[in-house]
């Protein structure tokens, strides 16, 4: 056993990156039975989308770049499936110029597999660039802010867009945000003056800056990284009752979530064995 231990101090460190390979391509090979819990704060998030009566109508704010999708792209799927599978109109819009080209192919696809159609099911506005100063615009008069969608049709000749003028009008809002601007802009320039119910999906290293919001009741729902968006793909696909028809062909949270948690325990594995040979190689009386 000594022996061993002061072999594994001097291991050519590519076994450490071959052994991280694995652990990173096992969960992805044959992903794991999601079997964690599920946090209060995406439970209602979940719960308030079930709560909408069929033929709501929720405003969706996709506010996420290339950095940022792998945490909060499967939350985004798993929510638009949830939606178009109730039968709930969904009209989004992002804030960030970088969001358009990735936002709106999953917008369409989801649509499309759930056989919605454009302009009556769903819509996309496009991007609005003046951050704090576009979302109290679109909070006060849609149509202003909006005149026409990301394919320069008059949102007027939208049957989706009918009595929605303002934010309030929406039954639900849906933020989806990487940073700023995102769900902190939307709480201290619409929510409160409207009293608008909004839930919120945002990168695991923000989460914190949202609890608050969520304990004083301005978000009623929050998704926090990589694990909010396991869980809610989980509540969505695997919990749900029935389960929906329609699935999606990975679920992409679950799998990477398999993914850090195996890669997390080969990292602390490491530590724990490296502290042991340490303190047992060492001479006597070091």
């Amino acid at each position: 056993m000594y022996r061993w231990f002061v072999r594994f101090q001097s291991m050519d460190r590519r076994w450490i990156f071959l052994g991280m390979a694995i652990a990173i391509l096992l969960p992805m090979l044959s992903p794991s039975e999601a079997t964690f819990s599920i946090d209060r704060p995406v439970q209602d998030i979940y719960d308030a989308v079930e709560e909408l009566p069929k033929g709501a109508t929720v405003y969706i704010s996709a506010d996420f770049d290339p950095g940022s999708r792998p945490e909060l792209e499967p939350f985004y799927r798993a929510i638009l499936h949830q939606l178009f599978g109730r039968d709930i109109k969904v009209v989004a819009a992002t804030l960030w110029a970088s969001a358009p080209p990735l936002v709106l192919p999953i917008l369409r696809e989801v649509a499309e597999r759930h056989g919605k159609v454009y302009g009556k099911d769903w819509c996309f506005l496009g991007f609005k660039d003046g951050k704090e100063l576009a979302i109290k615009a679109i909070g006060e008069n849609i149509p202003k802010t909006y005149p026409k969608d990301f394919q320069q049709t008059p949102i007027d000749d939208l049957p989706i867009m009918a009595g929605f003028k303002q934010l309030k009008d929406f039954n639900l809002l849906v933020l989806v945000s990487a940073g700023f601007p995102g769900i902190k802009a939307y709480v201290l320039q619409v929510q409160g003056q409207y009293d608008l119910r909004m839930v919120g999906a945002t990168t695991a290293v923000s989460g914190p800056d949202y609890i608050p919001y969520y304990k004083a009741g301005q978000l009623i729902g929050l998704s926090a990284g990589m694990p909010g968006s396991a869980q809610y793909e989980k509540l969505v696909f695997i919990d749900a009752v029935p389960k929906p028809e329609i699935q999606p062909e990975r679920l992409l949270g679950i799998e990477a979530l398999s993914v850090l948690n195996l890669g997390h325990l080969f990292i602390v594995g490491l530590i724990i064995l490296g502290n042991l040979a340490f303190f047992i190689t060492r001479p006597k009386g070091v």
